[in-house]
């Protein structure tokens, strides 16, 4: 899966799952404030990522993830 097909997929389900505006998606939006992603959303995230990319994530993948790019790099580093 390309870096591309990263990003469609993962801005595809914040849309439409999180409800968060698409101009709001920038690589440099912080997850938390930026996309106003509360503690229960990113359990759903976890959830959304584990059902759309079939990797597993935990607490611990999330420490230094702050930026939508570094969840996208995340997803990346999981499926390499």
């Amino acid at each position: 899966m390309t870096k591309e097909n990263i990003i469609e997929k993962v801005d595809a389900f914040l849309i439409d799952d999180f409800e968060v505006e698409e101009e709001a998606l920038v690589p440099e939006a912080n997850l938390k404030d930026a996309l106003d992603l509360d503690s229960l959303d990113f359990v759903d995230l976890v959830v959304a990522v584990e059902s759309n990319f079939g990797v597993k994530l935990t607490g611990e993948d999330f420490v230094n993830i702050h930026t939508l790019q570094n969840f996208y790099d995340l997803i990346e580093r999981k499926l390499g």
